[in-house]
C-alpha cells in the first residue's frame, strides 16, 4: 500500500519535472531563433550599408582606377594604356576623342594629376592630327595642281604630234609626186640614154628611181647599162624587196 501511494506521489512530480524541463528547453531554443535572427539582421544590414557605400563609387566620374579609354566597359589605369607604347602618342583619332570626352565630361575638381596630364597629351594628340590632316589637304592640292599641268602638257604633246604627222605625210606625198615626175621622165628617154645616167646616180637614188619604174622600161635600160653596174643594181633591188640573191640556189 505504501508502495503505491509512493507511486502515485512520485509519477505526478515526475511529469511536473519532466514538464518544467521541456519548459526550458523550448525557451532555450526560442532564445536561439530569435539570436540567429537578429544575427541575420545584422549581416543583412551591414550588406547593405556596404552596398550603399560602394555604390556612389561606381557614379563617381572616372579616376585613375576606373577609367575606360577602349570604350570596352574594361577598367584600364592611364598608365597601363600608355606605359606599353614608346609614342605616348601613337594612338588612334577616335580613341583621343573617346578618351577626351570621358575625362572632360567629369568634375574638373576630380581629376587627378595623372588625368590631367593625360588630358593634355590627348590635347596635343588632337593639335598634331589637326595640323597632319591640313598637310595632307595641302600637298594634296598641290598634286591636283601638278597633275593638271601634266594633263595639259600631254594634251600638247598630242597635237604637236599631229602636227608633226600631218607635215610627214604632206612631205612624203610632195616626194612622192617629184619621184613619179622623175620616173616619167627616164621612161621616156630613151634606154641608151637613161642608162648612162643611171651609171653616174648613187646607189639609194637609183634604186628610188628604178623601183617605180614599169617593169618593161626597166629591163631596156638594165640591158643598156654597164654589166657590173647592172648586176650592183640587181642586187639591191632583191635586197630591198627581200627576195633571193641570184646564184644563191641550192643548186649554186
Amino acid at each position: 500500500m505504501r508502495r503505491l501511494i509512493s507511486r502515485i506521489r512520485f509519477l505526478p512530480l515526475t511529469i511536473f519535472a519532466a514538464t518544467l524541463m521541456l519548459t526550458v528547453k523550448v525557451s532555450d531554443i526560442w532564445q536561439g531563433v530569435e539570436g540567429l535572427n537578429s544575427q541575420t539582421l545584422e549581416v543583412s544590414n551591414a550588406s547593405a550599408q556596404t552596398a550603399d557605400n560602394t555604390a556612389p563609387e561606381s557614379l563617381l566620374p572616372a579616376s585613375e582606377g576606373n577609367l575606360d579609354v577602349t570604350g570596352s566597359g574594361e577598367a584600364m589605369m592611364p598608365s597601363e594604356s600608355f606605359s606599353g607604347q614608346d609614342d605616348p602618342f601613337a594612338i588612334g583619332e577616335d580613341l583621343v576623342d573617346m578618351a577626351a570626352d570621358l575625362i572632360v565630361n567629369q568634375d574638373p575638381t576630380l581629376l587627378s594629376e595623372e588625368e590631367i596630364s593625360l588630358l593634355q597629351r590627348l590635347s596635343d594628340r588632337r593639335m598634331e592630327l589637326d595640323a597632319q590632316e591640313k598637310e595632307i589637304e595641302q600637298r594634296t592640292g598641290l598634286l591636283k595642281a601638278a597633275e593638271n599641268r601634266i594633263d595639259d602638257k600631254i594634251r600638247q604633246l598630242l597635237a604637236f604630234q599631229d602636227t608633226i604627222e600631218g607635215l610627214i605625210k604632206t612631205y612624203d606625198g610632195q616626194q612622192e609626186e617629184k619621184m613619179q615626175s622623175l620616173v616619167k621622165i627616164y621612161e621616156n628617154m630613151k634606154p641608151k640614154e637613161a642608162a648612162r645616167i643611171f651609171e653616174d646616180l648613187a646607189m639609194d637614188t637609183l634604186l628610188s628611181v628604178v623601183e617605180r619604174m614599169k617593169e618593161r622600161k626597166l629591163a631596156a635600160v638594165m640591158a643598156k647599162m654597164n654589166p657590173e653596174k647592172a648586176r650592183d643594181v640587181t642586187v639591191e633591188l632583191a635586197r630591198l624587196r627581200d627576195l633571193p640573191e641570184a646564184g644563191t640556189g641550192s643548186g649554186g
